[in-house]
C-alpha cells in the first residue's frame, strides 16, 4: 500500500481533547481567582468594620463637636429667628446622629445607610451634590485664605486678613 492509503484510514485529529482540557484549566483558574477575590473582599470588609468600630467614638465626638460649633454660630442670627431655628434644628439632628453612632455598631449603621440609598436614591443624590458643593466652596475659601496669608505673612500676626489697598488721591 502507498503512503496516501495509510493516512486515509486514520481519523483526523480535531484537538477537541486539548480544547476541553484548556477550558477546564481556565475554569479552574477563574474559580480560584473568584475565591481569592471573595476572600480579599471579605477580609477588607472585616478590617474596615473593625477599624470603624474602634474609631466610631472619635467620629461621634467629632459630629457632636461640629453640632456644638454650629449651635454657637447661631448667635450671629439673633435678629433672624427663622435662620436660627433652622441652624438649631440641624445641630439637634447632628447631636442625635452622634448619639446613634455611639450606640450602634458600624455594621448596623452601614446597613441602615444602604437601605436609605435603595429607598431614596434621588434624595441621596441631591444631598451628595449639596455636600459636594459646600465642600468645594469651603476648600476654595480655605485655599484663598492660605494664599492670602502666604502673600502677606504680617497680616496673620496683626489680625489683618486682607492686604491694605492704597487710596488714590489721598495724602498720607
Amino acid at each position: 500500500m502507498g503512503v496516501g492509503q495509510q493516512n486515509g484510514n486514520r481519523q483526523p485529529d480535531t484537538g477537541s481533547e486539548d480544547w476541553d482540557t484548556l477550558k477546564g484549566d481556565v475554569g479552574d483558574m477563574a474559580g480560584a481567582a473568584v475565591e481569592r477575590g471573595r476572600y480579599f473582599i471579605d477580609s477588607a470588609r472585616e478590617q474596615a468594620t473593625d477599624y470603624a468600630d474602634r474609631r466610631k467614638d472619635d467620629i461621634a465626638q467629632s459630629v457632636a463637636d461640629f453640632a456644638t460649633s454650629l449651635r454657637e454660630s447661631t448667635h450671629s442670627f439673633d435678629e433672624r429667628p427663622n435662620i436660627r431655628a433652622v441652624v438649631d434644628s440641624a445641630a439637634d439632628g447632628l447631636e442625635q446622629l452622634a448619639d446613634s453612632i455611639r450606640d450602634r455598631s458600624f455594621a448596623d449603621i452601614f446597613n441602615d445607610f444602604e437601605d436609605v440609598v435603595r429607598r431614596r436614591p434621588a434624595t441621596v443624590a441631591a444631598v451628595s451634590v449639596a455636600v459636594g458643593f459646600l465642600t468645594a466652596r469651603f476648600l476654595k475659601s480655605t485655599a484663598e485664605d492660605l494664599r492670602r496669608d502666604r502673600m502677606n505673612p504680617g497680616a496673620a500676626r496683626t489680625g489683618r486678613n486682607r492686604p491694605q489697598r492704597s487710596r488714590a488721591g489721598t495724602s498720607a
